[in-house]
């Protein structure tokens, strides 16, 4: 049979989104593209490890996850990751005043 990792037992909708929107963000690994982010090839980074972005949206998944938009500015690529993907930059209960303003960090 396969090895794939599943997130079975984890219902993360029970719950307010983790992370709110315009929250400043990390990846805590890099993120290839799987097949679903047009216009790159499979394999593709997508975001660095580390790289730093914003939360633009949120979604979820088979009922069961949150789904972050995340902006990262190095790269401009808008992708979709889980909770345990990310980290906030910011420790809980802390505002960042200094977003930045659509399109500013746009290269």
């Amino acid at each position: 049979m396969s090895n794939i990792v599943r997130d079975s037992e984890v219902v993360e909708l029970s719950a307010p989104p983790y992370f709110t929107f315009g929250e400043k963000v990390k990846a805590k690994r890099t993120i290839r593209n799987d097949g679903t982010y047009a216009g790159k090839e499979i394999g593709e980074i997508l975001a660095k490890k580390g790289e730093i972005g914003y939360v633009v949206s949120i979604g979820t998944f088979l009922q069961q996850f949150y789904i972050y938009g995340v902006e990262f500015l190095e790269s401009g690529n808008r992708v979709g990751m889980k909770r345990k993907e990310l980290e906030s930059t910011v420790p809980r209960g802390e505002v960042d005043d200094e977003l930045p303003l659509p399109g500013a960090y746009q290269s």
